[in-house]
């Protein structure tokens, strides 16, 4: 028997009175996180002291702190802060400590300290030129066990002593041996190439001169810095440059266990400092401004630079001029 009963389907329709998606969750988030705010303000409020109270409403009347009863440390980081001289916004706000420093004596303090700084720099710059013209030149290699470099509180001292079997100057005499001409004139163009003056010195052993009467090591030595003065200038070095030639005898050895040593029989030429130039001259008590070539201050590095870096940092030598002979 066949089933002839009707199907019937019931279709529901959804009344327009449901929700119209999650705009409302916003809209909670937003007054959940007001209703936060609120109550930490008034937590806030409830725990604050009449004077935070106070700075709080003048921070608000005035930020940036004009009034007397605004400020613009409204939260004490547990120190009292104190304004710049030249950034505050109120005049009548004064440091402390601003009557007892003088500024122009701590602006004088850094400018000399900024030039010496720059200077030893020069000075580095150039023991490095020297140090590769001795290594590069094969008239000068031979004899760099008798150049001695480096940086003292006068200057760059560049020592050139004697050995055994390579005396600079002929016994007894202010003559020069070939290869110390070589050597001085191989350095003068360098040294030139800076504003500094230089220091020239001789120095003898302790043998005493026996040679012609009332002429002693002293007198050999300073003719012996002179004769190293006179090729320098030869080779092209300012005599105007030449700070001070003296000789020192025997009275600075530079072995003083063995005052025989050929060693102590040597020329020293000192770069000198801005400082040690005033020293010469007896200048103690004037400062002379640095110049500008001085400001121009070479950047530190801590490799040695190459040959032509070297040129170029010192910003000293002429193109093409330089060559190493």
């Amino acid at each position: 028997m066949e089933n002839n009963q009707p199907i019937i389907v019931k279709r529901v329709k959804k009344g327009a009175g449901g929700h119209h998606g999650g705009a409302w969750k916003i809209a909670f988030a937003d007054f959940a996180t007001a209703m936060m705010a609120f109550f930490l303000v008034m937590w806030l409020m409830s725990s604050a002291t009449p004077e935070q109270k106070k700075l709080i409403s003048g921070y608000f009347q005035d930020p940036i702190g004009f009034t007397e009863s605004a400020s613009p440390h409204v939260i004490d980081l547990g120190g009292t802060p104190v304004p710049s001289p030249d950034r505050t916004l109120n005049p009548e706000i004064k440091p402390s400590d601003a009557s007892e420093s003088n500024p122009g004596d701590i602006d004088k303090q850094q400018a000399e300290s900024i030039s010496e700084e720059i200077e030893r720099e020069r000075l580095e710059l150039l023991l490095q030129e020297l140090q590769t013209k001795v290594d590069e030149n094969p008239q000068v290699q031979n004899f760099k066990d008798q150049i001695l470099f480096e940086i003292t509180q006068d200057g760059l001292r560049i020592q050139i002593m004697d050995a055994d079997n390579r005396p600079m100057f002929a016994s007894g005499s202010a003559q020069l041996q070939p290869y110390f001409e070589d050597i001085l004139l191989a350095m003068s163009d360098t040294i030139s190439a800076v504003p500094n003056k230089i220091s020239i010195s001789g120095h003898t052993d302790a043998q005493p001169y026996s040679g012609r009467g009332g002429y002693g090591n002293w007198d050999l030595s300073a003719d012996r810095a002179n004769a190293a003065r006179r090729v320098l200038v030869a080779g092209g070095y300012d005599d105007d440059q030449v700070a001070r030639v003296v000789g020192y005898g025997s009275s600075a050895l530079f072995d003083r266990q063995n005052p025989l040593n050929p060693i102590n029989r040597r020329i020293d030429i000192v770069v000198l400092t801005k400082k040690a130039e005033r020293a010469i001259d007896g200048e103690h008590g004037r400062t002379d401004e640095p110049s500008a070539e001085q400001n121009a201050a070479p950047p530190a590095s801590d490799q040695p630079l190459q040959k032509d870096q070297l040129r170029e940092k010192l910003n000293i030598f002429e193109e093409g001029v330089l060559k190493f002979n």
